[in-house]
This record gives C-alpha cells, sequence and structure tokens, in this order.
C-alpha cells in the first residue's frame, strides 16, 4: 500500500497511465464539454444537474441500455455519442471532454476515474471513491500530482451546514477534547450475509454484462427468479444488477461502502486523521463469504497529532444474530431529556462532554443534555459554507475558484476512502490490522494483498489519448 510510482508500476496497474495529459483551459464563457460514464440510477442526478448548469454532453456509457434516455432525451444532447463500454467514452472521446462523472458500481470506479485524471480530466466520482484501499491511495497521488486537474467525491453531505457547525462546536470548546466517534447506520437493506448464487441466467439483450464486471474476475450473470426482492415498483432485482451488487465483495463495498463516506464524513472533516493505526472487527454476524456478513461492528484508532490527541471510531452496521441492530446504547444525556438515538447518526464523546448528530449527512448537530446545549450557546462561525456539492466542484473546473474550492477533491476524499475500506479489510481478514503511518498494514504485510486487486485483462485504467 506504498504510495510511491514504484509501486503503483509493481501493482500492475500504471503501465498504461501516462503524466501529465491533456492540458484544458477553457475560456470562462465557453461550456464544459461533459461525459457520463454511468447515466441509470443515481447517476440520474449528474445528469440533470449538469443539463441544468448549461454542460454540453459529448459522450456517454452506460451497461444498460435501457438508462440511455438520461442523457438522449434531454434538450439538444440528443446527438451524444452512447456506448455500454466506458473505454470508448475517453478512446473516442477523450480530447473533446474537460469532464467526467462516474457513477458505476463500486467496482468499476477507479479505472475510469483513474484515466480521467492521467488524461487532465476534471473527475467528478461517486462514493465510496474507491473499492479497494490501494486504489483510494493511487487516486489520491495522481490527482496530487496533476495540479491541473479538478475532482470532488459523491458525498454530497460534504457541502451541507452539518459538519460545519459540528467542528464549530468541538473548536468552540463545547465538549473538550474528542475521544470517540460512534457511527451507526440503517443499511444495509438490500441482500447481505449470504454466498454466490446457485443459478446463472442469460444475459438480457439490453446488457453488456463483460463491461458491468469491468475490472472484476468474470462469472455468469444471475438474472431474478421467483425468490428475488422487488424494487417499488414491484420489479423483480437479480442478486447483481441494479443495486443487490452493493453486498456482494466482488462488486460492492456492503453498508461501510455506501454509507460511512456520508456518515463518517464529519470525522474526516474535524479531526484530520490521517491514516489509521489500527482497524478491528469487533463483532460480526457471520464470516466474509461472497458476501458481506449480515451486521458488524468496527473499530478504528487514529494517532495523537500536535493539534489533538489520539481517538477512537466505532461503526455499526446491520443487525446481529437475534435479529437486533447493531447500535451504541443510549447515553444517559439522552435518557435524562426522554429522548432515544435516532436510527442513523453519529455519538461524539468528548472529554467534556458529548454531541449528537442527526441523520446520514450530519444533519442537526447538537450538545446533549438540552440543558447544556442552551447554556452553550450558539458557536462562533469559523467556516465558509458551500454554495452546493455540484455547484463548487463546476466552478473550480471553470476555473472560477482554485481547485481546492472542490472539497471533497481526492486528496481529502482519497484518504477517507481507504480509512473506510480499511474496515471491510479487517473484516475479510477476520482480525485485528495495525498499520503505520504511511498506510501499510505491518502486523501482518500478507494482508495488504487484500488492500489491492489486478484488473482483469483489459479492463484497468487506460493509456492517456495526448
Amino acid at each position: 500500500m506504498k504510495l510511491n510510482r514504484q509501486g503503483f508500476l509493481k501493482a500492475g496497474a500504471a503501465a498504461s497511465i501516462g503524466f501529465p495529459g491533456i492540458v484544458r483551459a477553457r475560456g470562462l464563457n465557453e461550456k464544459l464539454q461533459v461525459g457520463f460514464v454511468a447515466v441509470g440510477g443515481k447517476a440520474k442526478t449528474h445528469t440533470l444537474e449538469c443539463h441544468n448548469q448549461g454542460l454540453q454532453c459529448v459522450a456517454f456509457a452506460d451497461v444498460d441500455e435501457r438508462t440511455w434516455g438520461g442523457v438522449l432525451d434531454k434538450e439538444g444532447w440528443s446527438g451524444a455519442a452512447g456506448y455500454t463500454d466506458w473505454r470508448e467514452v475517453f478512446s473516442k472521446h477523450g480530447k473533446e471532454i474537460d469532464v467526467v462523472f462516474v457513477a458505476t458500481p463500486d467496482h468499476s470506479h477507479f479505472a475510469p476515474s483513474m484515466t480521467a485524471v492521467s488524461m487532465g480530466i476534471h473527475c467528478y466520482t461517486e462514493k465510496p471513491l474507491t473499492w479497494s484501499v490501494r486504489e483510494a491511495q493511487l487516486l489520491t497521488q495522481a490527482y496530487e500530482k496533476n495540479k491541473d486537474v479538478v475532482t470532488q467525491m459523491g458525498n454530497h453531505g460534504h457541502a451541507m451546514e452539518g459538519w460545519r457547525v459540528a467542528y464549530e462546536l468541538v473548536k468552540g470548546g463545547a465538549i473538550g477534547d474528542v475521544k470517540e466517534f460512534h457511527t451507526w447506520t440503517n443499511r444495509p437493506v438490500w441482500p447481505q450475509g449470504g454466498d454466490k448464487p446457485d443459478y446463472t441466467s442469460p444475459v438480457p439483450g439490453y446488457l453488456n454484462w463483460d463491461a458491468w464486471l469491468g475490472s472484476a474476475a468474470f462469472r455468469e450473470y444471475v438474472g431474478p427468479n421467483e425468490h428475488s426482492p422487488r424494487a417499488k415498483d414491484g420489479t423483480p432485482r437479480g442478486p447483481y444488477h441494479p443495486w443487490n451488487w452493493r453486498g456482494f465483495v466482488d462488486f460492492g463495498s456492503g453498508a461501510l461502502g455506501d454509507m460511512a463516506c456520508h456518515t463518517t464524513d464529519g470525522i474526516y472533516a474535524l479531526m484530520n486523521p490521517g491514516y489509521a493505526e489500527t482497524a478491528q472487527p469487533l463483532e460480526m454476524n457471520g464470516k466474509v463469504r461472497d458476501q458481506y456478513p449480515a451486521g458488524m461492528v468496527v473499530k478504528n484508532t487514529y494517532r495523537a497529532t500536535q493539534e489533538r490527541p489520539g481517538f477512537a471510531t466505532y461503526w455499526y452496521e446491520g443487525k446481529d444474530k437475534k435479529g437486533k441492530a447493531y447500535m451504541p446504547e443510549t447515553p444517559e444525556e439522552l435518557i435524562k431529556d426522554g429522548s432515544k438515538l435516532p436510527r442513523t447518526g453519529n455519538l461524539i464523546v468528548g472529554s467534556k462532554g458529548k454531541m449528537l448528530v442527526q441523520g446520514d449527512y450530519w444533519n442537526s448537530p447538537r450538545i446533549i443534555p438540552e440543558a447544556k446545549r442552551r447554556e452553550f450557546g450558539r458557536p462562533e462561525k469559523l467556516l465558509e459554507r458551500s454554495p452546493g456539492h455540484h455547484a463548487e466542484f463546476l466552478m473550480a473546473c471553470r476555473g472560477e475558484k482554485p481547485r481546492e474550492f472542490s472539497q471533497s477533491n481526492f486528496s481529502y476524499s482519497g484518504p477517507m476512502t481507504a480509512n473506510i475500506q480499511l474496515g471491510n479489510l479487517c473484516a475479510r481478514a477476520g482480525k485485528k490490522l495495525v498499520l503505520n503511518e504511511a498506510g501499510e498494514i505491518t502486523s501482518d504485510p500478507k494482508i495488504n494483498e487484500l488492500a489491492w486487486r489486478e484488473p482483469r485483462k483489459g479492463w484497468g485504467p487506460l493509456k492517456s489519448i495526448a
């Protein structure tokens, strides 16, 4: 997991990458030319936002041709070139595109994102930034090397008010030195805890299954059957595409990957923690098989710095064997107020008090109990507010703001994602991991092999077309 160019080449992924790539220099009055890697599902948010902000779509890719109307039906975009293979967007249109949005399943984030950054194309990638620890580190390194590229990870809560208020409360001394963060989620809300499906299905004509697999090892397609869960409209969902891939180790990152980039975002914004010192699975409802377990509790510890003491984080997801949700105990401060913990949120334990953050996006942070909140009052405003997650990214892409104005850039979101994926890594290893300050596992160096997966032949990052 070394953050050096030599290590990247040894991993076999960078032989096709050229640095730096194309340098974009469009005027502020020119339309940004945009490409999309995925246009269905969450990607609809990005196509709509870009259309509303006046970007021009040049090309897009989605493995499922049923989703293509998300681009082609928009006024002025009907001439965009559509593909089922993301590689064609870059190989055929790389010199035309200024910015690309990547919103594929987790296992397919790294290759198109690294391709974009290496070619000098501004890149917005959905959360979690990458499927593995090492991929996150490599994207961080690539972003820091190519100074012309603007990046953003899709944790839109980072542009909201909540964590900023929490930051101002902590810096104002409301709870003293932070000792612990307890973060819990109502996920998974997809199948998790199982093994590989015991049947296969014909690939439907609208789906490019090879492109959907991308960098992951080949396996046969499996579609819905009579036992499959159904979407809200009654449509049966297969084990993989769409949505249910999240629980599978080869494709998704479980509840941690889906939600921790939102629910733990404030931890990284407040604490600037660096890499974890340890990552440990405290409880697991079953072993990691083809899917992640149905529930688990993970503890990370972080080193002290000159600015703050060391601290610990606790992550709770899913349910135990009795069907009880993994959550922290309700603190006495809430019991005193006649309240209980929300179904998702954060409890921050300090040396002089506690703070509760409700919801997935650091909504409504408040000191508890209520009497202490009223006594402390409102904190001093210390941080600039964001114009919006897409807005700050596109303003930086246009050159209206410096590239760091896009605040969940890969220098911030890369280490965050690496730490989050350490939780899944220690679950897969089934034991406590100890790391050095560079993010290398020292307690059992063999586990470093699990931090990286060699892409399936032909599905790694592409060469720069500069």
